[in-house]
């Protein structure tokens, strides 16, 4: 089985060209998306419709309700099971996506994960109430960890207190005793060249056929089921919509913001795949499927 990769900003065509692609080798396609793997998410998510796919099975979508907790771990889990769903069917693997910090976890790995007991969570809950003395705590015992965070990073405040009382360790001791093992060792990346005017041409004609096709609608009825505290709540497309159903902007407005919003994504998504995968192969959509083909 062969594993490879498909970049690229939002709205550059990733998606369509990894279905032409799976088409061609025979391949299962695991999304590389944080919007897509939810369910209900299905416009502003623009991902692939039934009919779209193509027959073509994919992974990572529609796997969690917009309430349940994802990280990195759960996309792991979700790429052990297309990567052992492909090799049981004899296919190749396709990841694609524009969430590429997800790619660069599988290539870097992570850290084993400790199991945290229930008093050891109460004991951190009570630490975590006064959150500045807990951080001025780190600086004296780890401050080679302190000053990598933010005093405000309750995040990652709590792992340093998951580490230091479950393994009677400081967290860089821990980190350098338990190296991150690579989930990906192996894996060819691709990433779509398009013309910066035309790919915000296509940024400005999506949100519109967005709006078009339910979007509204859509984010009404998700803040309705599930209220506006799951942290999706705030991606990009949803944000502007709620502005838009409290009647803080017009619908030009909404249609505006978003394409704003959607441009500066791609500008981060860009910036992040050209520094983090400098081996990548990068070309015109057309020249890329090319190149993709002649490796299987």
């Amino acid at each position: 089985m062969k594993e490879i990769a498909i970049l690229g900003a939002t709205a550059s065509g990733k998606t369509a060209l990894a279905i032409e692609v799976a088409k061609k080798v025979d391949a299962y396609i695991l999304s590389l998306d944080s919007l897509s793997i939810y369910k209900e998410v299905d416009i502003v998510s623009a991902k692939p419709t039934i009919e779209e796919r193509e027959g073509i099975p994919h992974f990572g979508i529609d796997a969690l309700t917009i309430d349940t907790h994802f990280s990195v771990a759960t996309f792991f889990d979700l790429y052990h099971e297309a990567k052992a769903a492909a090799q049981k069917a004899q296919k190749q693997l396709i990841i694609v996506g524009g969430t590429s910090f997800y790619l660069k976890s599988m290539i870097e790995g992570l850290s084993p994960k400790l199991q945290v007991k229930d008093e050891t969570k109460a004991k951190i809950s009570k630490k975590l109430l006064a959150l500045p003395q807990a951080y001025k705590e780190i600086i004296q015992l780890d401050p080679q960890y302190a000053q990598k965070i933010a005093s405000t990073d309750r995040y990652r405040i709590e792992k340093w207190y998951e580490i230091f009382y479950e393994s009677q360790q400081i967290a860089s001791e821990y980190f350098i005793q338990h190296q991150k093992q690579p989930i990906i060792k192996n894996i060819e990346i691709f990433d779509i060249l398009i013309d910066k005017e035309i790919l915000q041409k296509k940024i400005a004609l999506r949100t519109e056929l967005m709006i078009q096709n339910g979007l509204i609608d859509e984010i009404f009825a998700l803040e309705k089921k599930y209220t506006r505290k799951p942290s999706p709540m705030g991606a990009i497309g949803i944000k502007e919509t709620l502005s838009f159903l409290d009647g803080k902007i017009s619908k030009k407005e909404l249609s505006e913001l978003i394409t704003i919003h959607t441009r500066q994504l791609a500008k981060r998504q860009e910036t992040f795949n050209k520094s983090q995968f400098p081996q990548k192969v990068k070309l015109l959509k057309e020249d890329l499927y090319k190149n993709i083909i002649s490796l299987f």
